[in-house]
């Protein structure tokens, strides 16, 4: 299980808290999850009051408020301060967006906001790419997980670049790393963690579904195969086939 900032976590499902039908479903979807943190943006539950509050609270989960839609510095520190009054944790997910249709997250801002914030005493989750540099920069600046996305927020295509992903955890084997974003499909979710992620991240893919709880639990059960594929240490693909059933004893006719 991941271990974020000397904390454990009881599941390497992270799930979001937005766009669902209702508060039942909300519920009944993390029950299904088992989710061990629970992502929740301060312009939501400012739209919810105290009620989406206590309903956060009632979900068994790490709370890890974001600064989502921020596309500033200054407005990505300023939600980050008021989430960590409203919520009580020094946990926050850095979200600066640079780019409106993509929500590709701004990579110079992010490395600065996440810079003034661990100054201040947080414990940042940034979203950002695969980008070797940028992550270098992060780990620089105090960041203990890096949180790069598969694919852009809500589109549900799954892992884009999965030589990145996969390069990404080469060059930092003993940091925490999280898909966070794009994920569609439990094969999406079980892939990510095929290739050695301490966790995945989403939110549209359950939250959307015909059925949230059920996908919850397939999202769930994929994280955990996939974690258990990884630690199994899995063949490498060849060229050519391989019989499994081996020829000596043969018999010849």
């Amino acid at each position: 299980m991941p271990v974020f900032y000397g904390t454990d976590i009881d599941s390497a499902l992270m799930l979001g808290t937005a766009q669902y039908p209702s508060p039942k479903i909300l519920e009944a979807a993390f029950g299904a999850s088992k989710a061990g943190i629970a992502t929740v943006s301060l312009r939501r539950e400012q739209g919810g009051g105290g009620d989406f509050r206590a309903l956060v609270a009632g979900l068994g989960a790490q709370i890890l408020p974001n600064t989502a839609g921020c596309h500033t510095v200054k407005e990505a520190v300023t939600t980050a301060h008021m989430a960590r009054e409203l919520f009580g944790t020094g946990w926050i997910k850095l979200e600066v967006i640079g780019h409106t249709d993509s929500l590709q997250p701004d990579v110079f801002g992010l490395v600065e906001a996440a810079r003034i914030l661990i100054a201040d005493g947080f414990q940042v989750f940034p979203y950002t790419t695969e980008d070797l540099t940028v992550c270098a920069r992060l780990v620089e600046a105090g960041c203990e997980v890096l949180m790069p996305w598969g694919a852009p927020i809500g589109s549900g295509r799954g892992l884009m670049n999965e030589y990145g992903l996969r390069a990404l955890r080469a060059e930092f084997p003993d940091q925490a790393l999280v898909v966070d974003a794009g994920i569609g499909l439990p094969s999406h979710a079980a892939r990510a963690m095929e290739l050695g992620f301490d966790a995945v991240l989403l939110n549209t893919a359950v939250a959307k579904a015909g059925d949230p709880a059920l996908m919850a639990a397939a999202m769930a059960g994929a994280v955990r195969a996939g974690r258990a594929a990884y630690l199994a240490r899995p063949m490498e693909p060849r060229d050519m086939a391989a019989p499994s059933t081996p020829v000596v004893g043969r018999a010849f006719l």
